[in-house]
Order: structure tokens, then sequence, then C-alpha cells
């Protein structure tokens, strides 16, 4: 509709001026409106807590699962938001293998009684192991997460507005100073074309009064009468002159 095309030319003519003072400031031809000291502070402060955060998070995701395919593949189910499938961890298989092999080769043998036993130890630990991957992930990454995915960028967000809001500003700044400007020339180009009809009016008026007193005006009478129309010509002119 015509609405919908008018407001889009309003907003590309918006993006256009921003990406036009953002470059003159880049540039350093455009003068740029500072944020608040603390302001800057605090956003430089949100960055440096994302980058640490992050750090953290992926350094803890290697501790609880140091198969790199492994991670991957939790990431792709948590991405489509599928439930990932259970995965056995490394203590469980060790332990099913020596409770398997106690017990081919006898419980009621030495070797066979320590296998099983070493088994059940070895998928105690596998359990423990897992309890503190769900605990380490409830606890600990998930607000963790909750900042890098949902806090910081609201931040963003807020940040990418106050920059289009400050670049508005500066380009409106910039016209206003444009303006006044160019009326500060027309001004004095006024200024100057009235002094020139000002000047060139006397040289007539002067002529005149000099052929009035060739044909007999008395040169006192002919001066006063340049003065009188000098000063009427005075008050003629513009006060802004």
């Amino acid at each position: 509709s015509v609405m919908d095309l008018t407001r889009l030319a309003v907003d590309a003519g918006q993006l256009i001026n921003r990406a036009v003072q953002y470059t003159g400031e880049s540039l350093g031809q455009a003068d740029k409106t500072e944020l608040d000291p603390g302001l800057e502070g605090l956003l430089a402060q949100a960055d440096a807590t994302k980058t640490w955060t992050d750090s953290i998070i992926s350094q803890t995701e290697v501790l609880l699962q140091p198969s790199l395919g492994a991670r991957l593949e939790d990431r792709l189910y948590e991405h489509l938001e599928w439930s990932a499938p259970p995965r056995p961890r490394a203590h469980e298989l060790l332990g099913d293998q020596m409770t398997q092999t106690g017990l081919e080769i006898g419980s009621n043998t030495p070797y066979g009684t320590a296998l099983i036993r070493c088994g059940e130890a070895q998928k105690q630990l596998g359990e423990a192991e897992r309890k503190f991957a769900e605990s380490t992930n409830i606890h600990f990454l998930t607000p963790l997460k909750s900042f890098t995915e949902g806090e910081y960028r609201a931040i963003q967000n807020e940040r990418k507005m106050l920059v289009n809001k400050r670049l508005d500003l500066d380009v409106a700044k910039t016209r206003l100073r444009k303006a006044h400007e160019a009326d500060r020339e027309a001004r004095v180009s006024c200024s100057y074309s009235a002094r020139c009809r000002l000047t060139c009016r006397s040289v007539r008026v002067f002529s005149i009064i000099s052929q009035k007193s060739q044909d007999g005006l008395s040169k006192e009478s002919a001066t006063h009468m340049y003065v009188k129309t000098k000063t009427l010509d005075r008050v003629r002119v513009p006060t802004f002159l």
C-alpha cells in the first residue's frame, strides 16, 4: 500500500542518514555526541563479563564432556529443542565390561570376584558423574547461559537503540548548524548588496547635485542636500546591517 511504501522510504532515508553520519564520525569529518562516561563504563563491563562468561561455559562443558563430537551432538539437539538420547558415561561402560568379564570368568574365583566388585564401583562412579553433570547444568551453566543469551542480548538491543538515537541527534545537529551557516551567509550577502545599492545611489545623488551646482545652485546648498539625502538613505538600511 501507499502507507507501507511511504514508511519504507522514510526508514531507508533514516538508515542512509545514519550511515553518512557514522562514516563522517569514523573519518573525523563529523561531530559526535559522547555518551555519559558512567554508561560507557557499564557497557564495557558488560562486554568483559560476556567474554569471560563464555570462556567459563566452554571450559565447563569440556570438563563435563571431554568428547568434542559428543558436545557438538548435544548442542545440535539443544538447538533443535530435542531431547538428547541418554549417553553412558565412560565409568559406566568400564563397570559393565568388568562385571561381564567377572561373571564370565566365574564369581567363585578371586579374579572374577575382584572384577565384579571393581565393576560395581565403576558403575557407582559413573552414576555419581552423571548426577554431577546434571546438577552442574541446572545450577551453574543455566544461570550463566541466562545472562549470555538473555540479559546480554537485551543490553545489546538497548545499546543499538541508544546508538541509533544518538546518530539521529547528531544528524539533526548537523542540519541545524548548516542551516545557521546558510542563514549567516545570506545575511552577509544581503548586507553587502544593500551597501552596494546605497553607495550607487549616493554616487547618483552626488552627480545630480554637482549638475545642479553647475546650473547655479550654491555649493553650500548642494552639500547640504547631499548630506540630507545620504542620511535618509542610512535610515532606510535594514537594522541587521
